[in-house]
């Protein structure tokens, strides 16, 4: 018989944990779990997984009320649905992941007396750049959910230290399992980059800044645009590339025309191929203004690109400056300029650090380590389980 596992997720927009839960929900061994996913309908301008997770062969049910807005009353009828799913479907595991789902995943899970709980941080759901009152709400919320989870999962030591220094959850609650990525869709090798650039009207001979991401004050594409202005005034031959789409986009669209770019950019929207545009690319350049570990930059590594970024949170375990990429402090603009246009001057350096990038990468974000991991952790919780049921 195999273990009965439950997902639960506010949305399965285009984004790092939420693939990471479809791609775990996918590929866990079918012989030891049997995994379900639950999530909310909203999607928007990000785009959706929803049917990408469906297609991945992954049994999903949509809660038409689990919705990433703060609603008291919608937020107790949700609990209360979920309590009375988990309770009828008896899963030994509710693995919970984002702020919304997670607090009332968790909570309806501890009243369906689940015995293992278990809740992955994504980056904290508070950040400095929030209004107090409602960072130090997020605080007493995951304060109060932390003791009923078995296991709570980082992918960064960052969060376990901020974590553990606003007293959420116990250290030996912590385990840090990365947000990997599948290896074999992000490689170099597999992509026409000559083919690529012709369909998107940029010139083979041409260096490429670009980015994916969605278009919002979490992303900060403004600054982006900013850094890609003075990029532009020393290599007016260099070519802009977002993939992207999202509340911004207006913004984003003036903010270019102001730069003086427009000629040069190219807005793609939403796109589901990042590997594909990366292939067009030459730097990789992210200016985030939090973030728990943007899965966005062991792709770019992965894709042979040099990373230039905001020096925040999880971003500062992976990156060695000027080993394997460079990152600044949030707002230095003119030091990412000038670091993207030596960059685009010195290609050995440019190649070295690619290469650096790449190895790392493919090392520490292993999906298939990933799963194992959490397939270790799951089976690692039911043995205590067991244990304590026979002291």
């Amino acid at each position: 018989m195999t273990i009965p596992v439950l997902h639960i997720i506010t949305r399965l927009i285009v984004g790092g944990a939420q693939e990471t839960v479809m791609y775990t929900a996918a590929l866990l061994d079918k012989e030891l779990f049997t995994v379900e996913v639950i999530s909310g309908p909203q999607t928007g301008s990000e785009g959706s997984l929803i049917d990408e997770t469906r297609s991945r062969g992954v049994y999903l049910t949509i809660f038409p009320r689990l919705l990433r807005e703060i609603s008291p009353l919608n937020d107790a009828i949700v609990l209360w649905q979920l309590y009375r799913y988990i309770r009828k479907k008896r899963f030994t595991i509710v693995h919970t992941n984002s702020s919304k789902a997670g607090i009332l995943g968790r909570i309806a899970a501890k009243l369906a007396g689940t015995p293992i709980i278990i809740h992955t941080i994504h980056g904290w759901s508070f950040h400095d750049r929030m209004a107090p009152w409602l960072k130090n709400l997020y605080i007493i919320l995951e304060r109060f959910c932390a003791p009923m989870c078995s296991s709570l999962i980082v992918v960064t030591s960052q969060d376990q230290t901020k974590g553990l220094d606003h007293h959420i959850g116990k250290p030996s609650q912590y385990h840090q399992i990365r947000s990997a990525i599948p290896l074999d869709e992000f490689t170099p090798d597999n992509f026409d980059r000559g083919k690529i650039r012709l369909e998107l009207n940029i010139p083979a001979d041409a260096i490429v800044l670009g980015n994916v991401g969605r278009f919002s004050p979490q992303k900060n594409p403004l600054d982006w645009i900013k850094i890609a202005g003075l990029v532009a005034q020393e290599l007016p031959e260099c070519y802009f590339l977002l993939v992207g789409d999202g509340p911004l986009k207006q913004e984003v669209v003036n903010a270019i025309e102001e730069a003086g770019i427009s000629k040069q950019t190219i807005l793609t929207g939403l796109r589901r191929d990042a590997a594909r545009m990366m292939a067009a690319m030459d730097i990789f350049m992210l200016t985030s203004l939090w973030e728990g570990l943007p899965r966005v930059i062991p792709q770019a590594m992965c894709m042979g690109l040099p990373v230039v970024c905001y020096q925040i949170d999880g971003i500062k375990e992976i990156i060695q400056q000027g080993i394997n990429g460079y990152m600044f402090p949030a707002g230095e603009i003119r030091k990412m300029a000038d670091t993207c246009i030596d960059l685009f001057k010195n290609k050995n350096k440019r190649e070295t650090i690619s290469t650096i990038g790449q190895t790392f990468a493919r090392n520490e974000f292993n999906i298939d380590y990933m799963i194992t991991k959490i397939s270790n952790l799951y089976l690692m919780q039911i043995s205590s389980l067991k244990k304590n049921h026979l002291k």
